[in-house]
């Protein structure tokens, strides 16, 4: 009898031993830390996911850039570091590297709907580069300026006179350069060194990602200028996804869906929130009119435009300055 129940007892352990192993376990990479509202939308796309596959897909998430850095997405998806992982700017991926930050004044009552197009159009060159587009990122809401000292006016924001200022691309060095300043790499996780210590003197982020690295206490200086369309997009490997079957493929496209659409108020809430604290606690927000957006934006996108051209080759390029417009204020 205790052999018998003992044989029961290794048959069970072995079988939910075997259940444990033959999930997809799917790794997770971001720069967001634990305190960033979006942390909380990588947990809902982990539950919904392991929902939708029945538990067979386990997705585990790597906070505050702790697999690597800001700008090694494509090659950590590559080579197998990551799953899943943030793609910044890459010369691999030229459309993506040019439209994923791009000067447009959007209208954010129809971004999930314009994000899931940009999505569609960017996918045969991610596919061509071994990546699959999943998720959308809710950057394009809050990609914005602050500075050491207050900024008065549209007029002294568009000149900044020698001013160091952090850049995150391509694009946002263009524009630093163009208003009389100069563009400065720095990795988020060493902003806040750089900005307590005056090495700049201003910087360009995310107001999510600035507010939970604590950044509004050394620069509290805001311009609330709305002048891009950002969509820095979670990539899979195609290797990874395609080994997958098709039921678990659905299930996590399907994941990253309703994600961003339960994500998208939540996110737009918290990012109020905080400008909100940083105004209560001394910060002031210079905030551009629609006209003053769509004047920068204009004189931004004239040079920007052969860019997009040159790198998006003429057929696509047509089709994001369509959606671009189809979508600006």
């Amino acid at each position: 009898m205790k052999n018998s129940i003992k044989l029961a007892s290794l048959v069970i352990g072995g079988l939910l031993s075997f259940n444990a192993m033959s999930k997809e376990v799917i790794r997770l990479s971001t720069y967001v830390n634990e305190s960033d509202i979006r942390y909380e939308g990588f947990k809902k796309f982990a539950e919904i996911a392991e929902e939708k596959s029945n538990g067979n897909l386990k997705v585990r998430i790597y906070p505050s850039s702790t697999l690597h850095g800001w700008s090694e997405g494509v090659d950590a998806v590559q080579g197998g570091v990551a799953d899943i992982s943030w793609i910044s700017a890459d010369n691999r991926l030229s459309c993506y590297r040019t439209t994923s930050l791009y000067p447009s004044a959007v209208d954010l009552s129809g971004q999930l709907a314009m994000d899931s197009k940009y999505r569609e159009l960017i996918t045969p060159e991610a596919n061509k580069n071994g990546l699959v587009p999943l998720m959308n990122s809710n950057y394009s809401y809050d990609q914005e300026w602050w500075f050491n000292k207050q900024v008065n006016s549209v007029e002294e924001f568009s000149n900044l006179n020698g001013k160091l200022v952090r850049s995150v691309g391509p694009l946002v060095s263009q524009m630093i350069e163009g208003w009389g300043g100069k563009p400065v790499f720095i990795s988020p996780k060493e902003v806040f060194q750089s900005a307590e210590r005056g090495v700049v003197d201003g910087i360009n982020m995310g107001v999510a990602t600035y507010s939970s690295w604590k950044l509004w206490n050394v620069m509290p200086h805001m311009v609330d200028a709305g002048i891009f369309y950002g969509n820095i997009m979670y990539m899979m490997n195609k290797d990874r996804f395609d080994s997958l079957s098709k039921a678990d493929q659905k299930a996590l496209m399907e994941a990253a869906q309703e994600t961003e659409a339960w994500l998208k108020p939540k996110y737009e809430q918290w990012v109020d929130e905080r400008i909100a604290e940083a105004k209560q606690a001394g910060g002031t927000v210079l905030e551009l009119t629609s006209e003053q957006k769509l004047k920068l934006v204009s004189d931004i996108s004239s040079s920007w435009e052969g860019e997009l051209t040159k790198d998006c080759g003429a057929p696509l390029s047509f089709k994001m300055k369509d959606l671009f417009a189809a979508n600006s204020i």
